[in-house]
């Protein structure tokens, strides 16, 4: 009588390697996050807005927003525009939508007399609801 061996098959080794097209979809989608956000981010105005006691935050329904930076600078609705241009920008404004307010936002250093010309503009303009914006004080 022969005595044999029985075979017995190997099963599958394991997997010594790492998959990483998951970990590269994933970074993908996330480059592609920041590409569209980053031209958002960059767009806003920088301002030091004054600090003052009693100030809520609010948006009014049909609003414009007049901006003022340190320099001098205006602009309307995040868009830069000379004080010609303003005043004409403010008069279509005007015109279609008669009760929209102007939400005014200067630098805390910026001259009185800068905001007291973009008030008139506005004015000039027909626009008479004109509000103050400004930062909570801290505590």
């Amino acid at each position: 009588m022969a005595f044999g061996r029985l075979e017995r098959t190997q099963g599958p080794e394991p997997m010594s390697e790492i998959n990483v097209t998951p970990l590269v979809d994933v970074m993908l989608v996330l480059v592609v996050i920041f590409i569209l956000t980053a031209p958002l981010l960059a767009n806003s105005i920088r301002l030091e807005l004054p600090r003052v006691q009693g100030t809520q935050p609010g948006a009014a329904p049909q609003s414009v927003t007049v901006s003022v930076d340190k320099a001098g600078q205006a602009f309307l609705d995040g868009e830069a525009l000379a004080q010609d241009a303003l005043a004409a920008r403010l008069k279509d404004v005007a015109a279609r939508r008669p009760d929209t307010e102007v939400q005014l936002r200067a630098d805390a250093a910026v001259p009185y007399g800068r905001v007291a010309e973009l008030m008139g503009a506005a004015q000039a303009a027909g626009l008479s609801r004109i509000g103050f914006v400004a930062e909570p004080s801290k505590k």
